[in-house]
């Protein structure tokens, strides 16, 4: 059974975020708003939780989850090393529609999925998700949609995909962007855009000092 929580309405955001936090706890799935689209999200390091999360969705270990970071100081704690490269694009786009694909620290106990060593990090630029990151810390987050369906806009939208799969819906209206984050990767030699999404690709060659072709390059 699961409960939509108008994030809109004072109360029944302090409920919500009450609900969210001991549902997370309890190793289940939460749906959340971002800026970007919405989020199935699940406690980072509670490895059952990310598994349901997988099959709720419908995917597999080959596609690994994303991690939601409530501040900029969170990453010195994920990652391996952090490049200059990562902190200008952290200072320009975070919080925001940027996702960093970057190494993560060895010592880290989580299982996000056949990571090969990396992480995909961001911060969204989103209230309710920001206040529920800051409460609870770092979560595995990926779309709110099964895999192949389009990604939910809406609470409406993400709660008739994924029914009972999460016990707790958090609502904050209509995310604002649209489409998924843009995703950079910087564990290679030289930085480069995976998908194109809600930053602009000429934005984040600006940022680094590159041109917009390298950074399309394979």
């Amino acid at each position: 059974m699961s409960t939509v929580y108008d994030c809109g309405l004072p109360d029944s955001r302090f409920a919500g975020m009450s609900a969210a936090k001991n549902a997370l706890k309890a190793g289940r799935l939460v749906v959340l708003p971002t800026d970007t689209l919405y989020g199935i999200g699940a406690d980072a390091f509670d490895g059952e939780a990310v598994a349901a999360l997988l099959r709720a969705k419908g995917r597999g270990r080959d596609m690994p989850v994303p991690v939601l970071v409530g501040s900029w100081n969170t990453i010195d704690g994920l990652v391996y090393s952090v490049r200059p490269q990562a902190r200008d694009l952290i200072r320009a786009f975070w919080p925001g529609g940027l996702s960093l694909v970057v190494e993560q620290a060895p010592s880290l106990a989580w299982d996000l999925g056949d990571t090969r060593g990396t992480v995909m990090l961001r911060m969204p630029l989103h209230p309710v998700a920001l206040e529920l990151l800051r409460e609870v810390g770092p979560l595995a987050v990926s779309s709110a949609n099964v895999s192949g369906r389009p990604p939910a806009t809406t609470v409406e939208e993400a709660r008739e995909q994924l029914g009972g799969s999460a016990s707790v819906y958090l609502d904050g209206g209509r995310a604002e962007q649209g489409q998924a984050s843009t995703i950079v990767d910087l564990t290679g030699v030289a930085p480069r855009i995976l998908r194109a999404g809600a930053v602009p690709t000429g934005d984040v060659a600006d940022v680094l000092g590159v041109t917009a072709e390298s950074l399309s390059a394979q």
